[in-house]
């Protein structure tokens, strides 16, 4: 299937290239022979990459009293090519947003569409007509780089949040709901396969493979970012759970 709507960014964004990242919320960027101090909108870790040198693509905010007068959107995996992944995972559900109004996520859910509804005690990202869909934007794996652009994996991920959130859509079933958890990249990521069970995911792989029992369907949207906008390159319903184990 071909989708050709595309959306559209209001400016194009302007590429530059990541010196550091001195924090989590601060990456320091090259451009035009300048060094600028550029919002990270996520912070947690960017796969196993070593930011330092790749290329990125960055937007200026409009409001000129920002703090941070700009936000890195995207990073290149790749110093040679452009490979782009977009790493604004606020951003996605904006991206999410367009496509399931214009229809081309037809498959997944169709009707009215509602942003933030409570459901227990959280709020899960959309309802679409009677489908719950709460959306994630994985940035913990990503595709791997050239060796030197890899460092040592780190273990501080938390998924509380993401195990409350599976609860209340198993729940949600009970009221003749249907739910749905999105995994969506900014990128064009080959299908979602849990990984086995060690310390420090066996809470997230319980707590999948029960909603998943209960009918919790998983699904996965792959879009494309460039400096123009975000299209959507395909989506599909994933696989039936079967990790977990050692």
């Amino acid at each position: 299937m071909r989708f050709t709507a595309t959306f559209r960014f209001p400016r194009r964004l302007d590429e530059g290239r990541v010196l550091s990242r001195p924090n989590r919320f601060i990456m320091m960027v090259g451009a035009g022979g300048r060094t600028l101090r550029c919002h990270c909108p996520t912070t947690g870790r960017l796969g196993d990459l070593k930011l330092d040198g790749l290329p990125c693509l960055y937007s200026t905010a409009e409001n000129p009293g920002r703090k941070t007068a700009h936000t890195v959107e995207a990073i290149s995996i790749s110093r040679s090519e452009r490979k782009w992944v977009g790493i604004n995972q606020t951003a996605a559900n904006r991206y999410f947003e367009f496509f399931l109004r214009n229809g081309s996520l037809s498959k997944l859910a169709t009707g009215e569409v509602r942003r933030e509804v409570r459901l227990g005690e959280s709020r899960i990202d959309f309802l679409v007509g009677d489908t719950y869909v709460e959306v994630k934007t994985p940035l913990i794996s990503l595709p791997a780089g050239p060796r030197e652009a890899r460092v040592q994996r780190s273990r501080f991920d938390s998924f509380d949040r993401l195990i409350r959130h599976m609860s209340e859509l198993r729940g949600s079933l009970a009221q003749g709901k249907q739910a749905k958890i999105v995994l969506c990249y900014l990128y064009d990521a080959a299908p979602f396969n849990p990984p086995p069970q060690d310390g420090t995911n066996a809470g997230i792989l319980a707590a999948a493979r029960s909603a998943e029992e209960a009918g919790v369907e998983r699904w996965q949207v792959n879009m494309k970012m460039t400096a123009e906008g975000v299209s959507l390159i395909r989506y599909f319903r994933s696989r039936p759970y079967t990790g977990g184990t050692d």
